[in-house]
């Protein structure tokens, strides 16, 4: 069940800083629409839409707690880490982040390069925060953005 709500680091991690509420309404908000998906995997029928609510709220209520657990440096590490796997770090090595001051850490590990839309280089990527021992586990795509940058497109 840790994937489900790890739907929003992946997020959090390329996004510019911003204040508390504003992250955890992200990751609100990303958790959910992870869990629906996750949920709506199981069952059928209205079973199926019980399960889809349920990962909703369960991958709500996780996403909240990842982002109003991250800190401004922490956010800033991951983010830093991220940018930088993405565009030096070859495919498959592991790059990591840690705040010593919270003593939360994490990793990334890019995945090849491809071409996606024409001219639109993009790479799917795994990313883990260990937040007070435990480490959540997202996988995502991001895409190079016109200034250099990269952009989460999924998780």
């Amino acid at each position: 069940m840790k994937w489900i709500g790890a739907v929003g680091v992946a997020a959090l991690a390329v996004t510019g800083c911003q204040d508390a509420a504003t992250k955890e309404n992200v990751g609100t908000l990303l958790g959910a629409a992870g869990g629906a998906v996750v949920g709506a995997q199981f069952g059928s029928g209205s079973g199926q839409l019980a399960a889809t609510a349920a990962g909703t709220l369960l991958g709500a209520w996780l996403g909240r707690e990842i982002g109003k657990s991250l800190d401004q440096a922490d956010k800033l590490a991951m983010q830093q880490t991220t940018q930088q796997a993405l565009e030096t770090t070859e495919s498959g090595t592991t790059s990591s982040w840690r705040n010593p001051d919270s003593g939360h850490s994490g990793t990334v590990t890019p995945k090849p390069a491809y071409s996606k839309s024409g001219n639109e280089v993009c790479r799917d990527f795994e990313q883990t925060v260990t937040i007070d021992g435990s480490t959540e586990t997202a996988y995502g795509t991001a895409c190079r953005q016109a200034d250099g940058s990269w952009k989460v497109i999924s998780s």
